[in-house]
This record gives structure tokens, C-alpha cells and sequence, in this order.
């Protein structure tokens, strides 16, 4: 990336906050977000109703209690539905500034009468450059490719509030990690049904976390193959892909690190809202967390290391590069000055001193072949200590 697109990606971040000295709870939505389309499901242990793209209002009379209400929101574009979503479930105002500001790092807040979880969820494919984005490149079918187009990774910060009998999620950008979760849900007679709010906002949050496993998984090939082609064939472009993946690895640590810190949080807080069988499996996310951390630790060591490949590489290249040179300039030292000796313009008949060998008819054959046996003693030397290769 460029300094230019840099400093203007840095320029859009800061557009989005709100001014300073703006009252607690402001909602200052960006131009350019998404327009807002809102769907609900709402089930129980033996009724499921799913109503995709409608208004706020006709979803939540299509649903009564004691059904549990999930109302996901796609699109932080329309002001009015997301304070019209915020007096309905009684969100506190400061949690909806967040959720608007998608700057925010991954946390959680334990408001009064609900729960308010920030989850950064990576996107599989560049799906809209108005998300906050890093670089990451995408499996090709061979390893050279995929070095060479690396394309730019997308993920988008996800809200997720969780009340008595219901969870709203507010997204960036249409289409998520949630499909299998709707699958579940849809599913008659599954035991998702018969459990609690608490527990669709873990699986939200689970689905979240472990989309990062095939990235990971990814980043684990791409560093492999990008160490073979440092080791074969270092190219001057490594070191600015290396240097990439460096950055990159380095984003997607800031995403994990603030989630496993959350569900510590979650974990050490005694809410009512949290059931003691839903810890369990939020317990299991934490261990999730740690080993994506694990392995964007390893995979940054391993990158960090490359570059010392690279030098080495480009160091041992020259190392031979120079040997070559040094062993042709040896070669040619004796040859040379023998041939400035004989260009020397003596005149033999002056003095029997001066070069008589000028006047020999084998002369010019004597030193020529003086020359070669020189050359081919030197190579043979040289071979014999092992400076050939």
C-alpha cells in the first residue's frame, strides 16, 4: 500500500468518530455506510418464524414472548431504524455510538438489563472496500500465484447485544459466518431451539472465532511457500511480501487479542443473563481465542525469520557472485602481466638485454603456451581446494 492510500484510509478512519466535544451516545453515521435492511427469527422449543427484509416494526409483531427474538441488522446507513431498534430493546445509548463507530476493538459491556459484545469477523472475499480492511492473499492453485496476487482481506466489526429473550446483531456489510447457525436454528427438533438467548449469542460469537481458523490455516501456506521461494530463488519483491504478512499477522493479532480479553471479561463476570451451561461453551471460545493466538504468534516468528532468510540468501548469492569475479581476476593477473611485459617496446638489437626473446621464432608460441598452462594450473588449484563449488 502506498503512502497516499495509507494516510487516505487513515483520513476515512477518523472521519467516522464523532467530533470532539459531541454528547455521550451521538449517532454520527458515515455518508458512505450501507443502507440498513433488518430480518428477525424468532423460535421456541416447537416454533420457528423467520421474516428476512422487512420493517423493524412488522418483525417484532410477527413474534411474541416467550419466543426468542434474534433481529440482525445488515447496513449502519438508516439513523432512525437503529435508534427506533435502541428504545424498543432498551439499548443503552452509549452502546449504539459504539456500534456505529466501527473503529471500536473487540470488548464487552455489561449494561443494565443487557449485554453489549464488539467481535471483529473476518470476510472471505473483498466484498466492499468500505470495510476496515488488511492485506491478505487469497489460496490459488499453485504456490507460485498465490504469492504473486495477493488480494486484500475484509473484516468488519459485529455488535452483538444480548438481552432476556433476545439478540440483535448490527453488521457493516451484508453476508457473515452466520449460515450455519440459521441452519441450526431452521432445523425442527434441534436442541438449539430448547436453550436460551445466551446461547444463540455464543454460537454468534463461536462462528465469529472460528472463522479465523481458515485464514489462519492460509497464512500457515503462504509463509511456507513464501520461505521456499526465499530459500531457492530470492527476488527483491520478498522482502516487501514478507513485510506484508508481517503487517498483516500483526492485524489479525489486534482482533484476537481484545476477544480472548472479552471472554475473559464474560467469563469472570456474574451476570444473570449468562447461564452457568452457556459458560461452559463460552469457556471453550477462550481456548479458541488462545489457540488462533498461538498460532498468529508462531506464523509471526516464522515471518520475522524470513527476512533474515532473505538476507542471508541475497548475502550468499553475492558471496558466490564474488568468488567468481575474484577467481577470473587471479586468473588474468599472472596472464596480464605477462602479456605487459611482452607489449613493452624494447628494442632487441639496442642490447642483448633488451627482451631477446622478441627475435625467437617460437616467441609468441612459447608464451602463449606459457599462458595457458598459468590459467590451467590456477584452475586446477582452485579445484583442489574446493573454491570451484
Amino acid at each position: 500500500m502506498s503512502h497516499a492510500s495509507r494516510r487516505k484510509r487513515l483520513r476515512y478512519s477518523h472521519r467516522r468518530r464523532n467530533p470532539p466535544g459531541s454528547a455521550p451516545g451521538t449517532l454520527t453515521v458515515d455518508p458512505s455506510a450501507r443502507p440498513s435492511q433488518a430480518s428477525l427469527i424468532a423460535y421456541q422449543a416447537q416454533t420457528y418464524h423467520e421474516s428476512p427484509a422487512a420493517a423493524i416494526d412488522e418483525l417484532l409483531q410477527a413474534s411474541t414472548p416467550p419466543e426468542i427474538r434474534w433481529v440482525n441488522v445488515e447496513g449502519l446507513g438508516d439513523v432512525k431504524l437503529l435508534q427506533s431498534l435502541g428504545q424498543r430493546f432498551g439499548l443503552h445509548p452509549l452502546a449504539l455510538e459504539d456500534a456505529v463507530n466501527v473503529h471500536q476493538r473487540p470488548k464487552f459491556e455489561d449494561y443494565q438489563g443487557h449485554l453489549f459484545f464488539i467481535v471483529r469477523m473476518p470476510l472471505p472475499s473483498p466484498a466492499n472496500t468500505t470495510a476496515n480492511t488488511t492485506t491478505v492473499a487469497t489460496p490459488n492453485s499453485s504456490p507460485s500465484s498465490s504469492l504473486e496476487e495477493m488480494q486484500r482481506f475484509h473484516s468488519e466489526q459485529v455488535s452483538i447485544y444480548l438481552g432476556p429473550q433476545f439478540v440483535l446483531t448490527l453488521q457493516e456489510l451484508p453476508g457473515d459466518t452466520f449460515n450455519s447457525v440459521r441452519k441450526r436454528l431452521r432445523t425442527e427438533g434441534s436442541q438449539f431451539r430448547r436453550l436460551g438467548a445466551d446461547y444463540l449469542a455464543y454460537t454468534l460469537i463461536d462462528s465469529v472465532i472460528d472463522a479465523y481458523f481458515p485464514v489462519l490455516e492460509h497464512y500457515g501456506e503462504l509463509v511456507e511457500e513464501l520461505e521456499l521461494a526465499v530459500v531457492e530463488n530470492s527476488s527483491p519483491n520478498d522482502i516487501l511480501k514478507i513485510h506484508a504478512l508481517k503487517r498483516d499477522l500483526l492485524s489479525i493479532r489486534r482482533a484476537l487479542w481484545p476477544m480472548r480479553d472479552m471472554l475473559s471479561a464474560i467469563l469472570r463476570d456474574d451476570t444473570p443473563l449468562i447461564q452457568d451451561t452457556t459458560r461452559l461453551y463460552l469457556r471453550d471460545c477462550h481456548d479458541h481465542t488462545i489457540q488462533l493466538i498461538d498460532m498468529v504468534e508462531t506464523y509471526r516468528e516464522l515471518t520475522s525469520g524470513l527476512v533474515d532468510i532473505h538476507l542471508s540468501s541475497v548475502s550468499n548469492r553475492m558471496n558466490e557472485v564474488m568468488k567468481v569475479l575474484t577467481i577470473i581476476a587471479t586468473i588474468f593477473i599472472p596472464l596480464t602481466f605477462i602479456s605487459g611485459i611482452y607489449g613493452m617496446n624494447f628494442d632487441p638489437a639496442a642490447s642483448p638485454w633488451n627482451m631477446p626473446e622478441l627475435r625467437s621464432p617460437y616467441g609468441y608460441v612459447s608464451v602463449i603456451a606459457a599462458m595457458t598452462v598459468i590459467a590451467a594450473g590456477l584452475l586446477g588449484w582452485f579445484k583442489y581446494k574446493g573454491w570451484l563449488g
